[in-house]
């Protein structure tokens, strides 16, 4: 729930692309979440945070990704142009797969994310635990993410008339870009403690 890449990506899907874009985004989050959760109750993760090289490839990839975002939010906001039409289905005339890809992507790619749940999941997993236990918490991960997510697609995109605004939805990319450019900063000059 803490403010972060997934939050930055989800929150400016659904105040730029709407509601189900967001949505969308809060789903390649979810899946994300899934994948890292059987990757670290299988013990995978644990060998992406005991391997500098594989840990820094994952880190600098997906520091990458976010400056990529970031710069994309900026030159949004820097843009000329009219009044956001809220009948277009998506500006940027991308649908809800390239949403789901980018919030998918920012999850997948933040080696931080194993290293929190290498920390969280032992204390809920013990040694002997089959597959079947890793899978039922996974999903618990899984649908407190989908819930935290979709309730902040639905209240940005129930808002989306404001950030229509040009002075609101400039602000909004401003402050994004801002966020994922420096996450991405602070990705990439991260350690794995």
């Amino acid at each position: 729930m803490s403010p972060g890449p997934d939050f930055a990506v989800v929150v400016r899907r659904s105040a730029v692309s709407g509601r189900a874009y967001g949505m969308a985004a809060a789903a390649g989050v979810s899946v994300g979440v899934f994948v890292w959760v059987l990757a670290t109750a299988s013990g995978i993760a644990a060998l992406l945070a005991t391997s500098a090289v594989a840990f820094t490839v994952v880190k600098v990839v997906g520091a990458g990704y976010l400056l990529y975002l970031g710069v994309k939010a900026w030159r949004a906001a820097l843009r000329k142009g009219g009044d956001l039409r809220l009948d277009l289905p998506d500006p940027g005339r991308r649908g809800p797969l390239a949403a789901f890809t980018e919030g998918l992507l920012t999850n997948m790619l933040n080696p931080k994310v194993a290293l929190f749940l290498i920390a969280l999941v032992p204390q809920f997993v013990s040694g002997d635990a089959g597959l079947g236990d890793a899978l039922v918490l996974s999903l618990i991960a899984v649908a407190g993410t989908v819930l935290w997510f979709l309730l902040v697609a639905n209240i940005v995109g129930a808002l989306r008339r404001l950030f229509a605004k040009p002075a609101v939805r400039k602000t909004v990319d401003g402050l994004t870009g801002t966020a994922l450019i420096a996450l991405g900063v602070k990705l990439a000059v991260a350690g794995r403690s």
